[in-house]
């Protein structure tokens, strides 16, 4: 991140005025929000498609604070097969939020009006969810704007005194699969915490996973992060190990960083989780390919590449929303498609 941060936040926090309540009032989109003007606008999201959404919950954070989602579908009712997306799981990621927000409303918008968005409305039901961790975020807007984990003390097995469990390091598949992947220290960033599933929010997190792969199936799923402009691939926790479909989803990767580089210039760098970045160990992308069956799974990290980091300014948030949508459209126009290029997918990473 760049030198001078404490101007950066000054900025950022500073760059709120008061929203219209309208979904079609795209100035929302030029500047950061607060908590509860995110739970407004997603309502008017709701409100705005009110015969074909509905708000939905996948529990509640440590501090009693409701995990709200929308639910999207098109014209034959609610069933079909699943898109999932979350965002805001690291608490000081605040460009997830609008990125997220902004995908809805595209296809909201653009449902009965667009053929291309129409289709995908009609052939998957869409499942939202902006804030995975809702105490984080309310805590960087208020104490300490570069915390990541939850909100929830530490286990009384321990002597320490400090606060957190890294959601994306305490999902049920591979939590201790790799010492590089998370850490025991209660006081680390990627504190996995004292067992899988240990955080309140991860309670109902894979039970949503579980009961759409047991009900309509999951044809895609996105976590998404900021910074570094990555498109991740299954899996995090081994970087020698590659998922048999691992060419597929290299070759979707690849169209849509293709896409999202025509908008703005912004380029991606893709392929399998751990090889192409870091280990990980309980994480979500993990958990949603290998137990939740889903087709696809992915986790993005958006802008930027470390000049600002975190505290991405104002000014980029409608590069960034415009950019991930045209991604995005790549993405869904091809859930249906085979891709593989022949040689296994040991041989793309050569």
């Amino acid at each position: 991140m760049h030198d001078d941060l404490g101007s950066s936040i000054a900025a950022e926090s500073s760059s709120s005025p008061a929203w219209k309540r309208q979904v079609d009032d795209l100035a929302w989109y030029d500047s950061y929000h607060a908590y509860d003007e995110h739970k407004a606008y997603f309502k008017a999201l709701h409100e705005a498609f009110p015969n074909n959404s509905e708000i939905v919950s996948s529990g509640t954070s440590y501090e009693g604070r409701d995990i709200f989602g929308v639910h999207l579908w098109g014209a034959d009712g609610p069933g079909k097969p699943a898109v999932l997306w979350h965002g805001t799981v690291h608490a000081r990621e605040w460009i997830v939020a609008p990125v997220v927000e902004y995908l809805t409303l595209q296809l909201i918008q653009g449902y009965g009006v667009d053929n291309e968005t129409t289709s995908f409305v009609d052939a998957y039901d869409f499942w939202v969810f902006p804030f995975v961790n809702p105490d984080g975020f309310v805590y960087t807007q208020t104490t300490e704007r570069l915390w990541r984990k939850n909100r929830q003390p530490p286990p009384k097995t321990t002597n320490s005194t400090c606060y957190g469990r890294d959601i994306n390091r305490n999902w049920p598949y591979k939590w201790d699969a790799n010492p590089l992947g998370a850490s025991k220290n209660p006081c680390s960033q990627t504190y996995k915490g004292a067992e899988p599933v240990d955080a309140p929010e991860m309670q109902g997190l894979h039970q949503l996973v579980d009961e759409l792969r047991d009900n309509s199936g999951i044809k895609l799923y996105v976590d998404w992060h900021s910074y570094s402009q990555y498109f991740l691939a299954p899996v995090g926790y081994n970087c020698t190990y590659y998922i048999d479909t691992l060419g597929q989803h290299i070759k979707l990767a690849q169209l849509a960083s293709d896409a999202i580089r025509e908008v703005e210039g912004v380029t991606f760098t893709y392929g399998p989780s751990c090889a192409t970045l870091y280990p990980t160990t309980g994480g979500s992308f993990d958990y949603a390919y290998a137990v939740g069956e889903a087709k696809w799974s992915y986790l993005i990290e958006l802008r930027d590449t470390g000049d600002f980091g975190f505290v991405l300014p104002p000014e980029q948030i409608r590069g960034s929303v415009t950019e991930q949508w045209e991604g995005v459209k790549v993405m869904l126009s091809l859930l249906d498609e085979e891709f593989f290029d022949g040689e296994g997918p040991a041989a793309l990473l050569n």
